[in-house]
């Protein structure tokens, strides 16, 4: 369903390097070292200069946060509504947004190339953490010559404030999709994905045209503030999962104090794959009693069988701990390639039956509860 996606020593933040841009947006590049202190101001935000009238906040991007303190948010108002706001945009009459900045967030190391785009919607397009906006890439449609190309979904990994906190932009964590010939080893640019690469090659001032947003299975339940959610993803999927984070730990909204726990698992490749870490571990660190955080590198760990270590690795050395969790009412979530599924229902089941249960009864059990969120894609 939805496409979900730092670099060690010194980066400019890429797409927004433009002199020019910069002065017209009010932004202030600098430069990012990941040793530093992980949350220090990047950006700063000059209300006059922006045609969008931010208040001012710091621009916190992907690897960064304002302050140690939680972070104001406005306008309050988006807290408002009762139901997600869905499909205001649609194919047919799509928004055009505004791409703010493009910025590599993987290490040299990592296998494929993954972006954190920020786009700039105006406030026109609002969103509840969890959903997805859909993007249709330039061009005509191959399949269907003189038609514009369709809609590809990705999910959003900010929330309904955006980076900026002001509500006004959105982000999407995208990997470029290659193709390589199985014959030849080579990249064949003919078969690339049209869209994420169209994504990840944009600049600062390009124009993008969104559609929705879309999707209430991965809405963050917030009913109850001490609520435990588990969250599983793999590469990109860990999208919605930074919105759910950011506005658990990040954020200051008066509507919504957790007091909960937040759990979340993440399989990539290795250590140069891990996506927004400095933000997760963060977290850790202010909130041990809140957050847990295990990650799942497959080119780097080992299971228990010697095997390469994947997420339902993970998921299977603390599955006492989760099934306790579930019983107890915990809202479990999934996100990401969905080849990633069979192997943790597999594991899931494997304990279920060890623990002397009924993995499909239990399975039942969790979807009726409305505690089973899966979004794959």
């Amino acid at each position: 369903m939805a496409h979900l996606a730092a670099t060690q020593g010194s980066i400019s933040v890429p797409g927004i390097g433009n002199d020019s841009f910069l002065r017209r947006s009010g932004f202030k590049a600098q430069k990012i070292r990941f040793q530093d202190k992980p949350w220090q101001p990047v950006f700063s935000v000059d209300l006059k200069n922006r045609n969008s009238r931010l208040r001012s906040h710091t621009l916190c991007m992907s690897v960064q946060q304002a302050s140690s303190a939680k972070v104001s948010v406005s306008p309050i108002n988006l807290e408002d509504a009762k139901e997600p706001p869905l499909n205001l945009y649609k194919p047919k009459q799509p928004y055009t947004a505004t791409i703010v900045s493009v910025e590599r967030i993987v290490g040299p190391k990592a296998p494929g190339e993954t972006c954190h785009i920020v786009i700039d919607h105006g406030g026109n397009v609002p969103y509840w953490e969890g959903q997805s906006y859909g993007v249709i890439p330039p061009g005509e449609n191959p399949k269907k010559p003189g038609a514009p190309n369709n809609v590809r979904l990705y999910s959003i990994a900010s929330t309904r404030y955006g980076d900026a906190f002001d509500g006004k932009t959105a982000s999407l964590c995208v990997r470029r999709a290659v193709y390589y010939d199985p014959e030849t080893g080579k990249e064949d640019p003919s078969k690339k994905g049209i869209c994420s690469n169209f994504l990840c090659d944009s600049k600062a001032g390009d124009k993008i045209q969104i559609t929705g947003p879309s999707g209430k299975v991965m809405l963050l339940p917030e009913d109850d503030t001490n609520a435990t959610h588990i969250m599983i993803a793999t590469g990109t999927g860990v999208a919605p999962f930074r919105g759910y984070l950011r506005r658990m730990f990040m954020e200051s909204v008066p509507t919504f104090k957790f007091g909960g726990l937040a759990w979340l698992f993440l399989g990539v490749a290795n250590t140069d794959s891990l996506l927004y870490d400095d933000e997760f571990a963060k977290y850790l660190q202010e909130y041990p009693d809140n957050f847990r955080f295990d990650r799942a590198l497959s080119r780097e760990q080992k299971n228990k069988n010697g095997g390469k270590m994947y997420v339902q690795d993970k998921i299977e050395e603390y599955s006492d701990e989760i099934f306790k969790l579930l019983d107890g009412g915990a809202h479990i979530y999934f996100c990401g390639l969905k080849g990633m599924m069979p192997g943790i229902q597999e594991t899931l089941k494997r304990v279920a039956e060890q623990r002397g249960e009924s993995w499909d009864e239990k399975l039942l059990q969790l979807k009726r509860n409305k505690q089973w969120h899966v979004e794959v894609y």
